[in-house]
């Protein structure tokens, strides 16, 4: 059903299975009371809930806690850190600066749309390894598997060995969807020696092997970079304004029309 009769429906109200405010009452929040029932969740473990209306193990919570903070690189050159510095530097506010720096996390070669594509994969190819086909004939079907390679591929990706050792000492390092994206590294690496396991091929499969959907694995990876980006604008709020990375002139590359000499202005 649709159209104005749908619309009609919905004219001044909100029905919702998620929650609401009910102002100097109380909150509900997925058919629980937050203050009196959710209180001591801690932030990550209250998101997930929200995200997937499930509840994880303090085991998973750790590894999820984990995948958040073995990647906060509080380095301003990368690409989304950069944007919430250069907002500091132009004396932006916080939540410009964090809200843009997010936005741009989304990028579809290094950044969230990889990690979408490669629990993608996983969960395919776990569909299909169940069916009978091998694993390498699935890898070998796929134009690009995601979640492998990297700029400098010789150095690896130094945030894996970390989290698959806290994945493993927490029991969890040996589900069959991270045991798909080390079998696809080795399938990739006998044909490209750059193709190494990155961080979004690892966080998909663990997340994939907890259960996550390919859309509850996208809300989740949100906040992925998030905590590296306050440091790089405060520090650049602390400099002068406008003096991170500036581009001298000699450096654009220009192939527009040469210097012109613009007649003087004609008054009558």
């Amino acid at each position: 059903m649709n159209g104005p009769d749908f619309l009609e429906q919905h004219i001044g109200h909100l029905s919702s299975r998620m929650g609401a405010a009910v102002i100097g009452s109380h909150a509900m929040f997925r058919g629980h009371d937050l203050h009196a029932e959710l209180r001591e969740m801690d932030w990550v473990e209250l998101t997930l809930f929200g995200i997937t209306g499930r509840r994880f193990t303090a085991q998973q919570i750790e590894l999820l806690h984990g995948i958040l903070v073995y990647t906060s690189y509080p380095d301003a050159r990368i690409w989304n850190n950069r944007v919430a510095a250069l907002a500091g530097s132009a004396r932006s506010t916080p939540a410009l600066a964090i809200s843009a720096a997010l936005a741009v996390s989304e990028a579809g070669i290094y950044g969230g749309q990889p990690g979408v594509r490669a629990i993608d994969f996983f969960l395919r190819a776990h569909r299909a390894m169940q069916a009978g086909t091998a694993l390498a004939t699935v890898v070998a079907a796929e134009k690009r598997v995601y979640g492998y390679g990297r700029p400098t591929p010789e150095l690896g990706d130094e945030r894996l060995p970390w989290l698959l050792a806290l994945a493993r000492r927490l029991g969890l390092g040996d589900g069959p969807h991270l045991r798909i994206a080390l079998d696809t590294e080795q399938l990739l690496l006998a044909k490209n020696p750059r193709l190494r396991m990155n961080y979004a091929a690892m966080t998909s499969a663990l997340c994939a092997d907890m259960g996550f959907s390919i859309d509850e694995f996208h809300m989740f990876r949100v906040p992925l970079f998030m905590a590296g980006m306050p440091p790089g604008y405060i520090e650049a709020r602390e400099r002068p304004e406008g003096s991170l990375f500036p581009v001298p002139c000699r450096d654009i590359a220009y192939h527009g029309k040469p210097r012109r000499t613009w007649p003087a202005s004609v008054t009558s």
